[in-house]
């Protein structure tokens, strides 16, 4: 059953076409990866299906009945969606704990400083912390962390995002953009470790990787993008034998 599709989605930035009419229909508590060469459109779409940007045309379908045409960033946690970006964004002078609270608690950064966290809240920031190996971090700045620290920060703040908060359910549907980036062996592992939680756990995650190896352990099905549409599509070993994905992906 899918939990997310794409209608004829559009997107055009002056001349250059982004993403080209592309239809998509992803399946609920599944593995989704999505590979294609650089400028094929996978940034660009997941920024459309978490309102960073506007569509030009096209429809976002989430469940089984809810169209839009227009999607705003603020509203994607109400949507059941949650993601993680290729430049890690975090509240730099606010230390680590504090970085998870903002999420499990009032969804504005203000209102979250000034609500007053309980035990429930405290309890469940403590748990993904300890899950990502930081909780020995969590007084420290999150400005004054490692690259792969923060990037485990930005898992730790999904994760948060996927359980309940105690005021409504978690989110659904997963968007980790390049996750892995930049970890060294260990840290690469407990993020591994963490998407394979999430699916067991019955949650959507649609992931954009460039390793091979990580998209044939992790992916339920592969997605291929170049200039904007739809290559390919299918199980892994099938679309990775594919020559026109081994011309457009791998130059050969």
């Amino acid at each position: 059953m899918s939990i997310l599709q794409t209608k004829h989605l559009y997107k055009h930035f002056g001349g250059v076409v982004a993403v080209d009419h592309l239809s998509l229909s992803i399946e609920r508590g599944t593995v989704t990866s999505i590979i294609g060469p650089n400028g094929s459109g996978k940034s660009t779409l997941v920024h459309l299906l978490t309102g960073m940007i506007p569509l030009d045309a096209g429809e976002i379908v989430i469940g089984s009945s809810l169209l839009l045409s227009r999607l705003k960033s603020h509203e994607v946690h109400d949507y059941g969606i949650t993601r993680t970006f290729q430049d890690v964004r975090l509240f730099e002078q606010m230390n680590v704990l504090d970085n998870v609270l903002v999420v499990l608690t009032d969804r504005t950064v203000f209102g979250s400083l000034f609500e007053k966290h309980g035990v429930y809240h405290l309890n469940k920031a403590e748990e993904v912390l300890k899950r990502v190996g930081l909780w020995d971090k969590h007084k420290e700045l999150a400005g004054g962390l490692s690259y792969g620290q923060r990037k485990l920060l930005e898992i730790a703040r999904v994760l948060a995002m996927t359980r309940s908060t105690g005021s409504g359910q978690g989110a659904d549907i997963i968007l980790l953009d390049e996750p892995f980036a930049g970890l060294f062996p260990e840290m690469l592992k407990v993020v591994v470790s963490v998407i394979k939680e999430l699916r067991s756990e019955g949650k959507t995650i649609l992931l954009i990787e460039h390793n091979m190896d990580l998209i044939r352990e992790l992916s339920d099905h592969l997605i291929v993008m170049d200039s904007g549409k739809l290559l390919a599509e299918g199980k892994p070993a099938e679309v990775l034998a594919r020559r026109d994905v081994i011309e457009a992906y791998l130059g050969e």
